[in-house]
Formats: structure tokens, sequence, C-alpha cells
């Protein structure tokens, strides 16, 4: 391209603007529209450099101009350009020498952080070359070492050079390792996950900063000038990778308002590289306080296909031309922009004008404002007894004494050397070291010597046990396997001057397994998110898809501290948001621990107690206290649910189960011949690159007459010995009731993964346990709804007052957005619900829950009326109703706390502060949750605000709660027999379809649910600060000062930009 002007008149007084860029830059639509804009004014002449100009002719040549846009791209001669300014002193919108700043990542922090802006902790890595071995770098499996400081995994490794966009993620093994690869947009793709990638790279230097969990979202800021910054909201790639086009194939991005905050962040990044038009990149952290980070600064930089964007820009950039160069002209902007008149319509999302049809309404002149779900994911240790789920591998423990030489040695190496000390083996070296030891230790089959004593014969099958866990691969460390190895005995061994040191000569072993997400799981999981975007929102077609994606949907998911729940999270929320992928990336991004609001039993340990002894007597009984059915409420009796005959139906559980066993250990013995003969598995290196196994059933081992899954005949038959030997002790002669759970839900899974096995009997197992699991499992939450009541509120206080707080937010955001709207209107029509939410909030104010550390993330009180994190800006936004928005709430967590929730909810009424009340749930869903004792996996209670538009907001009618739930998966086939004909395809149940808690038509109000609730929900001002939810991401080591960082960034990364003549740094 050759010099040009724009042929407006030529001189004539005009401004000459220089256009010194890549002519690739330069014809790009967004450049295009700002110059087109600027020659409308009529006071400009335009001047294109073109490339043979910049590449090839003398500085001395190049046009004259007033002013100069100027920025570095590939292949740009910036040393040239600052020549040229150097001798023809043009006002430059961009400064020249910072952007030298640019090309190095870890210069950009130092400035930023200089200033006072706020960035990601870091590091740096620096190498003189490949594979240079550094001193004050360690790298270890979860976690890396710079200068003595350490980051876990989670994080994040950049290039030094800004120019090399190829940034890496590295997982830790608790979500299931591998490192996912984040690059320039190529096709539908951003990102890349490699799952058995564990190391960083060695061949440069890189800067390693801590992962910022952003709820899948990153904002892109855009800035012409100090006073105006533009922002826009996209899917991060750290997701899925999948890229969001739109019809024109470009990337979907949504205009989002700035906090003050990220106004000021904005100014200072403008200010500090004197970079009038330039782009960076904000990550808005989610953890616990609304802070956000700036993580990269791209220099020069335009938004895509925004008019109003246009707009703004050449008039900002209008009057910094006229004031620098013709201060007696107004800069005023016009009242009538000039351009306008021929402007062509911005083209609309073809899908706005159906956005309002694609979110339904329950009722007419009602808009969903809240979706709060309790999502049952986890069956296993989760109730007072030991269940296990159906569509989850059977949770095991193994205990041991050891006194073999390796295995203490082991010990010793991973504590520390410490004899008395405890050492916890859960990476993948340590669990390697492990099994090295063991398959030294015992051979795979049994040595059958007559004159092996029965506790060699049963130590030598546990240490079997272990190894044939060990050698089990793909699943993760840290979630499905971790062994304790706990000192019991020493002894002193003496030395020369009289002392001796201490060794220990045995010690406890601890192996806990299983619990691994089943391909049957996953695909519940998945589906079951289907579901809920399509039908719980409710909508038509892509509803809650839009909503989410044009960030009005506020979505935050919580996971109790179980690695199975976690993952089942990621599965949820995959396709519930339509996601791609690995469930790893998915998982750190999106999923937040909260493992105090949704694990542990202490609150209602005594109470449980009390019930599991009273329960035992009830089922123990020949006289069983549950023989009234007549009565009009059959649920009040103590022990309702358990069957009459539950002794005799515990003596043919006993004798079942025995012949279960007697048939598995048939079919152990046959592995073993079979390995005898075959000969040693070599020994192959642990594996736990394949994250969840495989998402489809094996069918190879199906075929072969093997176990589903991983598990050998083995491990299956110290599973069914250890359900034997635990529920009926022949020396006491006594029945241990609270394994009735743990038969049935291993039942369960055998019927429904492993019928091909054809065991004998394990279908009337099934029956009978189903019956005695029936009483047992409800009935442990308490033997009569007071008990039940008192249990759940213990259990479940924190989360209903999380809930409560949930609706009560939603309550205020619409609110505050209703009193904008109608201000000018009746500025006193909104001062009763104002009332009312402000005497709530008074208790929130103070509140401690939501308290910022530096390695947690707390649930969010949140603050969301005064800067909400994703609020579209309807100046820029294309589509309707910018302002609405639907919070969406999601607690996966174990069966204790869904029956928990449950209980309350059906029998909030029974409480003395509460007598006289009309209960929440009607008595036609009392008696269908009589009928339905068990919750299984993926069972969940959904609460929705509805709030109806045409009543007064002060109007207890204005909000409207609605409660469903659903009983999980339908075992309806295995209630017929569990026949592999009528099985469901590839061993994966379908989900029951939700069911009402309230009659039809039914009315209760916010205040209603919160005035029966309220007596058994925690306090905001009672929330503890020390025990938020945290991130997936662990913990962070603290924000580093590498020796001599500030001197030298004194010393070397302002030279020659403070020296510039007539100029200096912005303060």
């Amino acid at each position: 391209m050759k010099r040009r002007s724009d042929g407006s008149g030529g001189g004539g007084g005009k401004i000459k603007i220089g256009v010194c860029v890549m002519e690739k830059k330069v014809s790009c639509s967004p450049m295009e529209q700002i110059l087109e804009r600027l020659r409308a004014f009529r006071e400009f002449e335009i001047i294109i450099f073109g490339d043979k100009v910049i590449l090839e002719d003398p500085v001395e040549s190049w046009p004259l101009c007033d002013c100069l846009i100027a920025f570095y791209s590939a292949g740009y001669p910036l040393e040239k350009a600052e020549k040229y300014a150097a001798l023809r002193r043009p006002f430059l919108v961009n400064e020249l020498e910072p952007q030298y700043l640019l090309h190095d990542r870890s210069k950009v922090y130092e400035h930023l952080k200089l200033l006072g802006v706020p960035v990601p902790t870091y590091a740096v890595v620096r190498r003189d070359y490949p594979n240079q071995e550094l001193n004050y770098f360690v790298e270890q499996d979860d976690f890396i070492e710079i200068h003595g400081k350490r980051f876990c995994k989670p994080f994040v490794e950049k290039p030094i050079n800004g120019d090399d966009h190829s940034i890496m993620i590295y997982y830790p093994s608790s979500a299931g390792g591998g490192m996912k690869e984040l690059f320039r947009k190529v096709g539908n793709r951003s990102s890349e996950f490699y799952p058995e990638v564990r190391k960083v790279r060695r061949d440069g230097s890189y800067i390693y900063e801590e992962f910022m969990p952003t709820g899948g979202t990153d904002v892109k800021v855009y800035t012409v000038g100090p006073g105006y910054a533009h922002a826009e909201a996209r899917k991060s790639p750290v997701v899925d990778g999948v890229v969001m086009r739109n019809s024109d194939g470009k990337e979907v991005r949504y205009p989002v308002l700035l906090t003050p905050t990220e106004k000021q962040i904005a100014r200072s990044v403008c200010q500090a590289f004197r970079q009038a038009v330039c782009g960076f990149d904000l990550l808005r952290c989610d953890l616990g306080e609304a802070r956000s980070y700036v993580c990269d600064v791209n220099g020069w930089s335009f938004v895509k296909s925004s008019y109003k964007y246009y707009d703004d820009a050449a008039c900002i950039l209008r009057k910094m031309f006229l004031d620098e160069k013709a201060p007696h002209i107004s800069s005023t902007i016009p009242t009538s922009l000039p351009w306008k008149v021929n402007e062509r319509t911005q083209p609309s999302n073809p899908v706005r004008g159906h956005e309002r049809s694609t979110v339904g309404i329950s009722r007419h002149s009602e808009e969903l404002r809240c979706v709060i779900a309790k999502l049952l994911f986890d069956t296993s240790n989760a109730s007072p007894s030991n269940y296990a789920s159906g569509d989850r591998t059977p949770k095991q423990k193994v205990k041991l004494k050891v006194t073999e030489e390796k295995l203490l040695k082991l010990m010793l190496k991973y504590n520390g050397g410490k004899p008395r000390a405890e050492a916890k083996l859960k990476s993948a070296l340590q669990l390697q070291d492990l099994l090295d030891a063991t398959r030294i230790l015992v051979p795979r089959a049994r040595s059958g010597r007559e004159s092996d004593s029965d506790a060699e014969v049963e130590h030598a099958e546990k240490l079997r046990q272990v190894r044939a866990v060990l050698e089990e691969g793909g699943h993760f460390s840290g979630i499905y396997r971790k062994v304790q190895l706990k000192p019991s005995n020493w002894e002193r061994i003496p030395e020369s001057n009289g002392d001796g040191e201490e060794h220990p000569v045995e010690a406890l072993m601890v192996l806990k397994y299983g619990g691994v997400l089943t391909h049957a799981g996953r695909k519940q999981a998945e589906e079951l998110g289907r579901y809920f975007r399509n039908h719980m929102y409710p909508s038509e077609g892509p509803g809650l898809l839009r909503l989410h994606s044009t960030y009005r949907h506020d979505l935050k998911i919580y996971s109790s501290d179980e690695g199975r729940v976690q993952m089942s999270a990621a599965a949820f929320a995959k396709g519930l948001l339509d996601l791609e992928g690995e469930l790893t990336p998915i998982l750190v991004s999106l999923v937040s621990k909260d493992s105090s609001m949704l694990d542990g039993l202490q609150d209602g340990a005594i109470e449980i107690n009390e019930a599991k002894v009273r329960l035992h007597e009830i089922i123990t009984s020949s006289n069983n206290a549950n023989c009234k059915h007549n009565v009009e409420f059959p649920w009040m009796v103590d022990g309702a649910e358990v069957p009459t005959n539950a002794a005799q139906l515990l003596t043919e559980l006993a004798k079942l189960t025995k012949q279960i066993t007697a048939q598995v250990k048939m079919l152990s013995d046959d592995e073993d011949e079979k390995a005898a003969i075959n000969g040693d598995s070599s020994n192959h290196q642990y594996d736990m690159a394949k994250a969840l196994g495989k998402a489809e059933i094996d069918m190879e081992r199906i075929s072969a007459g093997l176990p589903c899954g991983s598990e050998s005949f083995l491990l299956m038959f110290a599973r069914w010995k250890k359900l034997e030997r635990d529920l009926y002790n022949e020396r006491k002669k006594r029945f241990d009731t609270t394994q009735i759970p743990d038969i049935y839900d291993s039942c369960k899974y055998d019927l429904l993964h492993n019928s091909h096995l054809n065991l004998t009997g394990l279908s009337d197992l099934f029956k009978v346990s189903q019956l005695l699991a029936d009483g047992v499992i409800p009935n442990e939450y308490g033997i009569n709804p007071k008990q039940k009541l008192k249990i759940g509120s213990k259990i479940a206080r924190r989360l209903l007052g999380k809930i409560l707080i949930d609706l009560h937010n939603t309550r205020r955001e619409v609110t505050a957005t209703a009193a904008e709207s109608n201000a000018c209107n009746d500025p006193t029509a909104l001062s009763s619900a104002k009332r009312k939410e402000r005497c709530y909030y008074d208790e929130v104010r103070n509140e401690c829950f939501e308290r910022f550390t530096s390695n947690k993330k707390s649930v969010d009180l949140d603050d969301s009326h005064k800067e909400t994190k994703y609020c579209l800006d309807p100046k820029y936004a294309n589509v309707i109703e910018p302002e609405r928005r639907v919070r969406t709430r999601l607690y996966f967590t174990s069966e204790s706390h869904i029956h928990s929730l449950m209980n309350v909810l059906r029998y909030c009424n029974l409480d003395d502060s509460l007598n006289g009340e009309e209960g929440l749930v009607c008595k036609s869903a009392l008696n269908k949750l009589f009928r339905t004792r068990e919750l299984d996996y993926i069972s969940y209670i959904v609460l929705r605000m509805f709030e109806n538009t045409e009543v007064p907001l002060e109007h207890p009618k204005r909000f409207r709660i609605a409660m469903t739930y659903s009983r999980g998966a339908d075992i309806s086939s295995l209630e017929n027999g569990g026949k592999a004909s009528l099985l469901p395809d590839e061993h994966t149940m379908p989900i029951m379809e939700p069911e009402r808690l309230q009659e039809v038509g039914s009315y209760i109000t916010l205040d209603k649910f919160d005035k029966m609730t309220r007596p058994f929900a925690m306090p905001p001002e009672d929330f503890p600060p020390a025990a938020p939810s945290q991130p997936l991401s662990v913990r962070f080591c603290k924000d580093i000062e590498l020796q001599g960082a500030r001197m030298h960034h004194k010393s070397d990364v302002l030279t020659g930009i403070t020296k510039r003549k007539g100029k200096r740094l912005p303060e």
C-alpha cells in the first residue's frame, strides 16, 4: 500500500493524523470504522503510511503529521518509529518507548505492582539455555518452589516473552491432574487438555502464578484515554476450550459494567504504560470478596463489532487531537454526529427477538428470579451408616498391622524420619513406592502352606488386597486411594554413649479406596444437568444458555469435600452449560469446596447415636413398635418405616450375604489359579493419567466374565467378606444393624453392574436388604418426626442459613432494580419493601462469613446489589432486558444433608415456636415421601423463587417459593428381579421426574418460607469466619518479593521511560 491521504481536501488547516502501523492493522474493521468517523468530522487529514514506507524508506522521508498513531505488531520496526517521533515530535496517542515493556510479561507485572495495580501472585524463572538446572527451582508432583516459595497446583505457566501465547495450566492430582494449554484461537478451539502431562516446561524462561478462579469467565477491558474504559466478558478458555461464535463467525462477547475499583485500575493501566488506546485482561476472582486482577496488558486494542464503541472512540480521539493541536477549537461532542446520517443499522442478534419466550415462566406475569438446588451425589460414607452408591464403586477401608522393615522404612521416608510421626501417602510417587514394596513382600497367588497360621494367612490376604488396590489404574490419587502409616510400637536401640535412638517396630496401615465415579454415574450427572437446563428454569430452546452467555445468570456451584461429589458436580455443570471436554478443567474452574457447610455429622452425633440404639431395638425386637397401619398419619409412629418382620428378615439377610460371599470367593480362587499359571504381572507403572476411566462401559471385561469397572475378584471378595463379618458377630451372637445399608448398596451395585456374573441369590438378597434399608435409612436421622426435625436442624443449620441469604439477596437485587426504574414515577413505592430488606441486612452487615482470606473462598453473602460481578452494560448490550438476572446456587452433598433438609421442610411446623402454623409440605406430598423411603444417587430438592410483577413490591405475594424433589435414580428394573434383559443399557439407570411438595395452585410466599425455616437456620451473625468454602485450587503461596526486585525494577525496567524530555510518568 502506498502512502496516501484521505482525499477530503488536503491541507486547508486540517490537523494531519499519521497512521504509522502495519497495513494488516489498518485494514481491520475497527480501525476502518474509527478512521471513517474521524474523517466525517472534516477537521482531520488522515495519512496512512503503508508497509513500504515503514519498512523501506528512511524516517526523514516519512510524511509529516501533527498527531501519530503508531503501535507495535509482528514485523513492525519500533525503533524506526521512535526515531521518526524524535525527529518530527508529533503528538503520540500511544507513546513508543513503554511499548518495549509489553514484550516482557515479568516487566509488565513488576511495573503494575510498583504502581499498585493488583496482579496475581507470581514468581519468575529465568533460564539462559534450555533445561538449565536452577538451584532455586524445585518441582514435585503437586507443587513447585521458586526461591523457597511454594505454588500448589493448579498454577499457570506463562512464557516471559509477551509474543508467545502458549500458556499452560497444571492441575493437582486431587482434581485428576493433567495440563491445559491455552493458545490463540484456531477454528473453534482456544485450549486443549492433556491428562498425561504433569511436569512443567524447562525449555525457557517462564512466569508462574496462582490460578485465579473466575467462574469460567474472562473480562477484556479497552481504554481510550484514562477517562474511558469499555469492558467485554467472554467464556474463559480454561473451561472447555470451545469458542462461542455468532452467525458471522465472530467470538461472542457481551459488554459488562466495570466496578468503580475496576475503572480506577483501567485508568492506572492506561497512565502507567502511557498507552491511551490500550487493552488488558481482567480476572474477576472468586475468592470471597469481589477482587479483580490484571493478568496481561496488550497495548493497542479496539473493540470488535460495536458501533456505539466506535462512536465513543472517535469522539474521544477527536478531543485528544483538538486539545493537543487546536485548543482554540471546541472539542465538545456535536449534538448530531456527522456519520449518523448514512450509518447502517447495527445488525441485531437473531435470538434477541425471541428472548422473552426462551425463558419460560410458571404463571402469567411471573419471572423466575432464583433457583436453589440441593443435589445428592454421594451416598457413600454419607449417612450414619457407611453407604455405597449404585453408581460409585463401593468405598472401602483396609486396616492391618505391619512389622515388615520395607514398610517401616517407607513410613520413615515420608514422615521426615520421625519415629512417632504418621505418614500419609497420596501422591503417585509415594503410592508407587508402596506398590513396589508390597510386590516384593507378597506374591499375587496365595502360598497355600499348611504351616501358615490363621493370623499369617489373614495378614497376607490384606497385603494382597493392598497390592491389588494399588495396581488398579485410571483413578485419582488423593481422591480414590490414600494410605496412612501410623507407628504403634517402638524400641530403643542402645548406642555406645548409653543413650539409644528410638525406632518403630510396628505400624498400623490404613488403606482407603473406592468411591470411583462409574461410567454410569458420569452419564447420569451430565444428563441431570441437561434436564435442569431444559426444564427447571423452565425454558424453551436455549433459555438458560442465553441468560448464561449474556452474563445475566449468576451461577455458583458448591461441593462437599469428597472427590466423587466434586467430579459429579463437574459432570452436572458440563450438562447444565452444554460444555465439552474433560471434567478436570471444569471442576477447577466452576466448582468450589465448602466442607464446613456440606460435610460432617458431628453436630447431630449424639441424637444420631440415640436413634441408632432405638432403631436396633425396634429391628431386633419380636414385638415391633410399628404395628399400627391405620393411623391417619403413619409417619408419626416411632420407626414407622421398619417392616414388622424385621428380625426374621435380618436372619435371612445374614444367610444370603454368606451365600454371595462364598460364590465370590470361588471366583477369586479361580483368579488366583490363573495368576499362578500365567506368572506374576509385570511391574507396570502406577497410572493416574486416565482421570475418570472410560466414559463407556468396558464390554471386553464383561465378555471375559470379569467384574465391571476395574475391580478384581479379590477386591470384590474382600468387600463381601467384610460385610459378612461386620453384619453378624459370631462370638457375641449379635447383629450390627448399621451394616444393613452397606449390604443393600453393595448388592444394588452388583445387581446393576455385575449381573453377568450370575451370582445365585443376589436378587433375593436385594429384596431382603431393600426392605430393611427402607426402614433403617430414614430412621437413622430420627425415629420420629420430632427427632428428625431436631437432627435435621443441627446438620442442615448452616445450609439453611445460606439458602435464606440466597433468597433475600435475590429479593434485594430485584428491589434495587425496580427502585431505579420506578424512582422517577413513584419515589415512595419501595419504602415498605426496602424497610423489610434493611431489617434483614442489618443482621448481615457485620457478617464475617464472607471474610476474605489469602487461601480460601467463602460462600457468597454477597454484596451483589453494590458490585455485581457480571452486569450487562445496557448502552452497549444488544439484548432485551439487560437488567434481567437469574441467580442459581447448586449444593452438591451427601445423603445426610439432603435427608436433614427434607426433614426440616417436612416437619418444621411441629416445632413449639410454630405450633398451629400450616406446614410447608402438603399432606399428599407427606404421603409420597413416607412411601419414598430411599433418596438415591442424583436425588435432589429444588427451591425456585418467582416474582409476580403485577403486584406491588411490598405485597406478600410479590415473591413465591416453589418446592420440588426427586428420589433420584429409578431402580425399578432392579426391583423386577435384576434380570439382564430388563436392566438399562450400559448399566445407567434413568432419573426420576421431580414431584411437587405443594398442592397445585398453592402459594408459599418468601415471608412464609422465611418464618417457617428461620428457627432452624444459622443466623448470619453466627457464621464462623474460619470455615469458608475454597476453590479446588487447594492453596497458594504468599505473594513473593524476589531479592532485589524493586531495585531491579527501578534500575532496569524504567530505564528510558522516565528520562524522556518534557515527559514524566503520571503519579
